[in-house]
């Protein structure tokens, strides 16, 4: 299992047991930037998944990318501390 699917399974796993996140998220294509914010996962497919945040009131989603996990741009702190 290569790491990208092995991030794809650890995300899958979390919207099904508890989508409620907390993620870092440095993205510059769309401009994105969220530092611990509460988040909840709302889809997961083949190549992205889905979040749902509240920082400026209201609900926005957000279309996300597994590569971007796999290098970092997007922290999901839950998956960092079941590395410890």
């Amino acid at each position: 299992m290569t790491q990208l699917e092995l991030i794809r399974e650890q995300i899958k796993q979390l919207y099904k047991i508890n989508p409620n996140i907390h993620l870092n998220v440095f993205l510059k294509n769309p401009r994105i930037t969220l530092e611990n914010t509460n988040a909840k996962i709302t889809g997961v497919y083949p190549h992205i998944f889905q979040v749902e945040e509240y920082t400026s009131g209201k609900p926005k989603q957000h279309t996300l990318q597994y590569t971007d996990v796999l290098i970092k741009n997007i922290v999901i702190l839950e998956l960092e501390k079941g590395k410890e």
